[in-house]
């Protein structure tokens, strides 16, 4: 008995200094590393794609850890937050695009989700030039959202989870499906005309599903954000204004 609290003493003091090394923005950076890995395995084999969704839904488990450790430790930052959005985009982008290229989605979609993103990141930065958070009602009263629709959508743990879960879902049912139905090697072999039929229909409905939820949440950073763009667009209209009537 007498070797066991100077050794959990030390165990937890070894527990406490790998605690404390996990930053948000090092499970952030996982979570991007970690999405390019499953990303990379897809299709090279029924197996290899079966692994590329177990790491699917470590990467979307990442992303909910890094938000947790930002809340328990109170690290979060908006430099944090603009990381987060930014291995959101990047995972979003490789994913849809990886499928988008097999055939396995419309192309329209990556462009949707590239185009949303590159929006609602360049008001984003806008709003942060100006002294507000990029984050909804988080931030406080110095938040970029400031209408409640817009915090509920955006900034809500409930959005936030739902939008998670749906990509989540999205991408493991594509890998499932190039698993078990796609290829040469798929596991289920050859299916009735009937059974792809409906398998792609699921496919379909999930992804523009979930793009459609994609651009309701972006929807508050633009009407938010718009007041930034005419502001930094304004003065410069007149500055222009200005010097040619010098001249």
């Amino acid at each position: 008995m007498a070797w066991r609290l100077p050794l959990s003493r030390w165990m937890r003091n070894r527990l406490r200094q790998v605690d404390m090394r996990w930053t948000p923005n090092k499970v952030t950076m996982l979570r991007v590393v970690v999405g390019f890995a499953a990303v990379c395995l897809f299709g090279r084999g029924a197996w290899a794609n079966l692994a590329a969704v177990g790491l699917t839904v470590a990467a979307i488990a990442l992303d909910a850890l890094d938000g947790h450790i930002a809340r328990k430790k109170r690290m979060a930052t908006p430099v944090g937050a603009q990381l987060d959005i930014l291995g959101d985009r990047m995972i979003e982008n490789v994913y849809f695009t990886y499928f988008a290229v097999v055939g396995m989605v419309s192309l329209w979609l990556p462009v949707l989700f590239f185009a949303r993103g590159a929006a609602t990141d360049f008001l984003r930065g806008l709003a942060m030039k100006a002294g507000h958070s990029p984050m909804g009602a988080g931030w406080g009263a110095n938040a970029m959202l400031q209408i409640w629709w817009g915090q509920a959508l955006v900034a809500s743990r409930w959005s936030r989870g739902l939008y998670a879960a749906m990509k989540c879902l999205c991408f493991c049912y594509l890998g499932l499906e190039l698993a078990l139905t796609r290829g040469p090697v798929a596991l289920m072999g050859e299916l009735a005309a009937g059974a792809h039929t409906t398998i792609r229909l699921g496919a379909d409905v999930l992804t523009w599903m979930t793009a459609a939820f994609c651009v309701m949440r972006g929807l508050p950073v633009l009407v938010e954000g718009w007041k930034y763009f005419a502001g930094n667009v304004g003065p410069t209209r007149g500055a222009r204004s200005t010097a040619q009537e010098a001249m």
